[in-house]
């Protein structure tokens, strides 16, 4: 009689962990990495050129971005497949002067300037 009863409470466990959301959710939480690519078009030129000027539209879309979020972005494979550098990519932040960005942070092979 045990043995079923703790059955059930454990698989009770798991329904409120899926509701709460601990499953599934990633770096972005819930979301794709690859629908939520889209918000970082603006830096699309930016991430493949070091020389190009960054947008004040993609430096408003990377400040609000959490890091990790970012990190997981940049070495996701779409950005892969459209030709983004990690490693130019990963400078954009410092590009924007965003004062508060965690430098040193390790993401993938890179580490932010």
């Amino acid at each position: 009689m045990g043995a079923p009863i703790k059955y059930i409470c454990f698989l009770m466990f798991l329904m409120i962990l899926r509701i709460a959301g601990v499953f599934g959710a990633g770096e972005c939480g819930k979301s794709s990495i690859d629908n939520e690519v889209m918000k970082l078009a603006p830096c699309a030129l930016a991430a493949h050129d070091e020389k190009a000027e960054v947008s004040d539209k993609c430096c408003t879309v990377v400040k609000d971005i959490d890091v990790s979020y970012l990190c997981a972005i940049m070495l996701s494979n779409i950005a892969k497949s459209s030709g983004i550098k990690p490693e130019v990519a990963i400078t954009i932040s410092k590009m924007c002067n965003i004062v508060n960005r965690p430098v040193g942070y390790k993401c993938g092979a890179y580490a932010l300037p």
